[in-house]
């Protein structure tokens, strides 16, 4: 909504088809002058050869400006290494790892060839301190800021900028948290993340109020912050099992 509406076209990639309908008839409803509005069906938990030839082929002849790598998947809830099944294990990697790296892949040629473009990788305030009982999330969160800030080293003096942004907790309706003074809506952070891309920076943190909990998680111990995290994910990690040993009888 936010790139429409700044007179971007847009091109959706999500795996449900009704959802992706519904957006793009939104979108279209709002009038915005010569916005274009597409979409292609992928479910990138299930990333397989014919996916990716579908989301490659639909890009060929695009000029991609701008891309968003906002695919991520989490713990149902705090849970220890051990107890996360095999496929969760799996979709983690595929979801958050996979799906940027490849989405990057594709448009990367592209933005090399016009000299100029933005990727922009949404990451998360897991990925900057250590998160006992979310340690695969927590890790592959980390990829993308990492893997960003080599892409923008490596591609900052072609015209494209990579960035990272870093939000804590947004509420969306995946999320199911209500918006609050620490917890902005998804218009909230979209808009404020807008005004981010293309900036020198390659690791940002749109919203002011998720910048001064980063800087005091910061400053503060690490054992402090393992301690907090820890005992925090202990008590949400213990009202999940009770709700799937209700959800069993």
């Amino acid at each position: 909504m936010a790139l429409a509406k700044k007179g971007m076209n847009v091109l959706l990639v999500s795996r449900t088809e009704a959802k992706l309908k519904a957006v793009k008839e939104e979108i279209d409803a709002k009038g915005y002058d010569s916005v274009e509005v597409d979409y292609v069906v992928c479910d990138y938990s299930n990333f397989d050869t014919k996916a990716k030839e579908t989301v490659s082929k639909s890009m060929e002849n695009l000029d991609v400006g701008v891309l968003i790598n906002n695919v991520g998947v989490s713990y149902r809830y705090p849970r220890y290494f051990h107890e996360i099944t095999d496929d969760e294990v799996t979709a983690l990697i595929e979801m958050n790892v996979n799906s940027t790296t490849w989405m990057t892949r594709y448009v990367i040629d592209g933005m090399i060839e016009r000299k100029r473009g933005a990727i922009v990788n949404i990451s998360s305030g897991s990925a900057m301190y250590t998160m006992p009982l979310l340690a695969e999330y927590s890790a592959a969160k980390s990829f993308i800021e990492k893997f960003t800030l080599a892409l923008n080293a490596e591609y900052g003096a072609k015209g494209i900028k990579v960035q990272c942004q870093i939000p804590f907790y947004v509420a969306t309706k995946l999320a199911k948290m209500r918006r609050s003074f620490t917890c902005p809506s998804a218009d909230e952070y979209a808009k404020m993340g807008l005004k981010f891309i293309g900036q020198p920076e390659a690791v940002v943190s749109p919203f002011w109020v998720h910048g001064i909990i980063s800087f005091l998680l910061d400053n503060l111990p690490t054992l402090v912050v393992e301690k907090v995290v820890m005992s925090t994910h202990m008590a949400i990690r213990k009202k999940g099992l009770k709700k799937d040993a209700v959800k069993k009888e």
